[in-house]
């Protein structure tokens, strides 16, 4: 069992908690990626993404790079969210400019019939890297953990990658809902065991991407999406040597369902930038914290800009009161053209104005 040093930092830990806080913790989704000169230099010599996900000393590298360029209160582990259908021997391959892609997509019954949650040993390059990158952070600000959500994995297995229409599985959806529900399933199955083993790796908190979670209508988000998520929270560990593990749920285009998505056993609820603060505090109240929810663009802006946008968010959401808790973030991944002194103007903004507020 790996022994790590005493945590520093816990302030992002406190707020998904919804327990009292001195400032308002701030993190990135997509922290370190390709905006930033040291993760390019890093990139070139992992030859590929793949060599850089699948090589714990490359991802700890990476994961490592915005912590210490900004004063940053996560780090959240480097990965892609495909590893586990790659896992299932789909085949998992980056395209010049296309992204990922599967080479064997599931599209008949015999397929997804054949289909099985994939042995976590196959999986062991990402909880090597969890443990070395906790091991490197050296007790900093904690580590988050995530996964794709069954949905979202799916998504990719059965269209053969990315989407914009998702016709292929919207088509299976809707003509064969036995053959999605197994597939979703067997990726909760598959996703707790692997949001577990980050955990017993080294993770202090877990995030589910939920990404195309709004591509589903009404009604179809809640019983091909929502309710295997809900699945995955339950099957969670979420106690490690005393230590509560919060977990956050985030569904890109899912404002609104707030209301139930915070009714499934989460800590946290992500927010994308279509949601107004506020308004979402005073729906879910105080069962869960919420996450976000600046858009990514505004990093584009001047700095002075930058600040005004990041105060109006606070001011939306208000002073965290008891039993409330906001961690700052963006709605959605950072751009990989975005200026990175563009983000040292906001993680300072949200700093400075957000212990402002609670000096009142």
């Amino acid at each position: 069992m790996p022994q790590f040093a005493p945590l520093q930092n816990d302030t992002f830990l406190r707020a998904l908690l919804r327990q009292p806080t001195e400032y308002t913790p701030v993190w990135l989704m997509r922290q370190a990626g390709r905006y930033l000169p040291e993760y390019r230099a890093t990139r070139a010599r992992a030859g590929s993404f793949l060599g850089l996900a699948k090589n714990p000393d490359y991802a700890t590298e990476v994961t490592l790079q915005p912590i210490d360029r900004y004063p940053l209160d996560a780090s959240i582990l480097f990965s892609d969210i495909l590893t586990v259908p790659d896992a299932m021997g789909l085949g998992l391959y980056f395209a010049d400019g296309e992204g990922p892609k599967f080479e064997r997509p599931l599209r008949t019954e015999a397929e997804v019939n054949a289909l099985q949650v994939p042995d976590m040993a196959s999986l062991d390059y990402v909880f090597k890297a969890v443990t070395s990158i906790r091991t490197a952070l050296n007790g900093r600000v904690p580590l988050i953990g995530f996964s794709g959500s069954p949905w979202t994995l799916a998504c990719y297995m059965v269209e053969g990658g990315g989407s914009r229409e998702f016709h292929t599985v919207k088509k299976m959806l809707y003509s064969r809902p036995d053959l999605m529900h197994r597939i979703l399933d067997i990726n909760a199955q598959a996703v707790i065991q692997y949001l577990n083993a980050q955990i017993d790796a080294g993770a202090q908190a877990v995030m589910i991407f939920d990404s195309w979670g709004g591509a589903l209508a009404d009604g179809a988000y809640q019983e091909f999406s929502l309710k295997y998520m809900r699945q995955i929270v339950a099957g969670l560990k979420r106690e490690k040597n005393g230590e509560r593990i919060p977990a956050i749920v985030f569904t890109k285009g899912g404002g609104i369902w707030l209301d139930e998505m915070a009714d499934i056993g989460a800590d946290a609820l992500g927010l994308d930038w279509t949601v107004n603060l506020g308004r979402a505090r005073a729906l879910v109240g105080d069962r869960v914290a919420l996450q976000g929810n600046l858009d990514p663009a505004i990093l584009f802006a001047e700095p002075e800009q930058i600040r005004a946008e990041v105060e109006r968010s606070l001011s939306a959401y208000g002073t965290p009161g008891n039993g409330h808790g906001h961690v700052f973030n963006l709605g959605h991944g950072i751009s990989q053209f975005t200026p990175p002194e563009s983000v040292s103007a906001m993680v300072e903004a949200v700093h400075s104005f957000s212990r402002k507020q609670r000096a009142g």
